[in-house]
């Protein structure tokens, strides 16, 4: 493990390769789980006070879906998470060219919000657990993102490099440049295994 600050990070984040590959997975990881995008409580609040943006890139039964449950609910692990339509995709999933995507995003991209997404989304397949002192990040391995592994071994890019946006997003640049050195560190110490 690396500890950076407050952070734990896993070796795992700085050996394995990964690039996420939507034209091969078609986004399913908005369709699958036990429950919907984790939710930190600001993001909630974020996305209650620019819903009227992002209502026009939602598919009709996640309008539907967010009327009946509101924009938050509670999962079996007691975690505040997206509502699912019918307990399959995310609320805020809408199809393009078989595509699932993000209207969240969508109306990012296009300027309507200044919230991006939950950044439980943004940083996956990294986890991020909040314990009493300090936060754990993870790789999540999931069947469904073997393209993302098969993407990023060819293009010999590390899963903390492909997710450098987010990862500075939520711990800051400063962070995010200790972590490259640590991984440098560790690869110098490890290299058979990067």
């Amino acid at each position: 493990m690396i500890e950076i600050g407050k952070t734990i990070v896993s070796f795992d984040i700085v050996e394995e390769q990964f690039v996420c590959d939507v034209s091969v997975c078609k986004g399913v990881c908005c369709i699958h789980g036990d429950s919907g995008a984790p939710l930190e409580t600001k993001e909630a609040t974020e996305i209650e006070r620019q819903l009227n943006n992002i209502l026009p890139y939602m598919q009709g039964a996640g309008i539907e879906t967010i009327e009946k449950l509101g924009i938050a609910v509670i999962d079996s692990d007691g975690d505040s998470v997206t509502p699912l339509i019918d307990n399959k995709e995310c609320a805020f999933t809408f199809f393009d060219n078989g595509e699932a995507k993000c209207a969240i995003e969508k109306a990012w991209f296009e300027k309507k919000v200044t919230f991006r997404k939950p950044i439980s989304c943004w940083l996956y397949p990294i986890r991020v657990t909040q314990y009493k002192d300090f936060e754990a990040l993870n790789y999540h391995r999931w069947d469904i993102c073997k393209c993302g592994i098969a993407k990023g071994t060819k293009m010999k890019t590390s899963l903390y490099v492909f997710l450098k946006e987010p990862l500075e997003f939520k711990f800051g640049a400063e962070w995010y440049k200790e972590l490259e050195m640590a991984a440098i560190v560790y690869r110098d110490a490890k290299p058979d295994r990067i």
